[in-house]
């Protein structure tokens, strides 16, 4: 599927997290959401970038929007990666759907444009696009990053959260 323009409305999904507990995006239309796009937890890149949200999940609650990764293992894997890399201010949704013969066949990404073909030395394949985006209240998109590279692109969001002048979201 394509990506999804700002202006547009996110599709509504479910799933669960890293406890094993139901994400439902419409039960969250009062507040912003981050949803940032991952390919694989535990990996150095996706570490950063997790790394780097999770330092920030504080700034960017003040800031108005709630921080949510989002990747195609289990939730098994996300609790290992949350443990493993100190992300215990980050919540991971596992896309988690598989085939009949176990190739990954995620239920979200596709609707939002970030599972696309990818290649690695001449061999092609499916997988996540790290894709970002700025989901404001109502699910009406406000800003996308594509292509993200990891190097300051939490900043960069924080940034855009900060100029869309959301309401704080009060502390845990």
């Amino acid at each position: 599927m394509t990506l999804i323009e700002p202006g547009r409305k996110a599709p509504d999904f479910t799933l669960l997290d890293q406890n094993d507990e139901r994400f439902k995006l419409s039960e969250h239309e009062d507040r912003a959401i981050v949803l940032f796009f991952y390919p694989k937890d535990c990996t150095s890149g996706c570490t950063r970038e997790a790394q780097d949200f999770a330092a920030m999940a504080k700034d960017f609650r003040k800031a108005g929007a709630e921080v949510i990764g989002l990747s195609i293992l289990d939730p098994a894997s996300k609790r290992k990666f949350v443990e493993q890399a100190g992300l215990k201010d980050l919540r991971l949704l596992a896309d988690d759907h598989q085939t009949s013969d176990g190739k990954p066949d995620p239920k979200v990404a596709p609707k939002y444009g970030a599972w696309a073909e990818k290649s690695m030395y001449g061999r092609k394949f499916m997988g996540l696009n790290r894709t970002t985006y700025l989901i404001g209240p109502g699910r009406k998109v406000l800003q996308r990053w594509d292509k993200v590279k990891v190097p300051d692109h939490a900043k960069k969001v924080l940034a855009a959260v900060t100029e869309a002048g959301l309401d704080p979201i009060p502390s845990r």
